[in-house]
């Protein structure tokens, strides 16, 4: 498996056997495995020969460093790679890819080189209103009560211990649904941070667009947005971060259509693999 620096996705590999399976691989932390087995396959699973005996007909793994983005976007086209995925969970990016083999990706640099749209980069604003408001740079929210609750704090000081005690970046991540909350109760600190996130978002996404001319030449064609992770579906009654992106995206490009996916990633790559094996069958066959 080709690895890419800084980053890039990682290479997938077809092969073409006499029979056996369809692999994919989610190329993420979890390492799910999606196997598509011919309902005619002969293929024991039990024994110390039974790994062996697996004809593997072609492979596929996606990935890049935090995200699985060929896997994900897979996923929501049924293993056909056009269009843009956006993904934003603890970290985001956005990553576009032409028929023609063109890619192009905006963020997804880590919270240290600014993906503010994340679930990292909204609790990171959200803990740093908090110590502003205390000191007396910003004003007054309700996030400093909310997360000192949340976290079982009593003091804001405390939250500059509880920030660095761990390097989890999913840990402050996981501060999203509080500012979510505090946002739809009105907190104006709240709300700037989300409205920042959202622009954010949709800015990576736009010029993913813009770098491969998903829209066409016009500017008015039609492309899928595969939209994945816990970001997008941080809504409540008032919030729908998700939403809001694709409203700030469809304002210029209005042939743009979203997709969240109900499969893996894993399951994406597998689809991506099927097809480069239907490919390569399809063409020994004529040959």
């Amino acid at each position: 498996m080709k690895g890419h620096p800084n980053g890039e996705i990682e290479g997938f590999v077809g092969e073409t056997l006499s029979a056996g399976v369809i692999l994919g691989l989610d190329g993420g932390t979890t390492s799910t495995v999606c196997i598509c087995i011919p309902a005619t396959a002969s293929i024991p699973f039990t024994g110390t020969k039974a790994a062996e005996s697996i004809e593997i007909l072609s492979r596929a793994s996606a990935g890049c460093s935090n995200f699985n983005s060929v896997g994900a976007m897979a996923s929501g086209t049924l293993g056909k790679l056009h269009g843009c995925v956006l993904i934003a969970g603890t970290g985001s990016i956005a990553y576009g890819f032409c028929e023609d083999g063109r890619r192009a990706r905006a963020a997804g640099a880590g919270p240290i080189l600014g993906d503010w749209g994340s679930g990292y980069g909204i609790a990171a604003q959200a803990l740093t209103a908090v110590i502003r408001a205390h000191d007396g740079r910003g004003p007054q929210t309700i996030l400093t009560n909310n997360i000192l609750n949340l976290l079982g704090l009593s003091s804001p000081d405390e939250i500059i211990g509880w920030t660095y005690a761990d390097s989890s970046w999913a840990r402050i991540a996981a501060l999203v649904p509080v500012v979510v909350a505090s946002a739809e109760a009105g907190d104006e600190a709240a709300n700037k941070i989300l409205h920042y996130s959202v622009q954010e978002l949709a800015d990576s996404v736009k010029a993913v667009i813009q770098r491969l001319k998903l829209s066409g030449e016009d500017g008015n064609s039609s492309f899928p947005l595969v939209m994945v992770g816990g970001v997008l579906e941080a809504n409540n009654k008032k919030w729908d971060i998700g939403k809001e992106v694709l409203k700030h995206i469809s304002k210029d490009y209005p042939g743009v259509f979203s997709i969240h996916p109900e499969v893996e990633p894993a399951v994406g790559a597998a689809l991506i693999a099927l097809n480069q094996y239907t490919i390569s069958l399809r063409a020994d066959q004529t040959s």
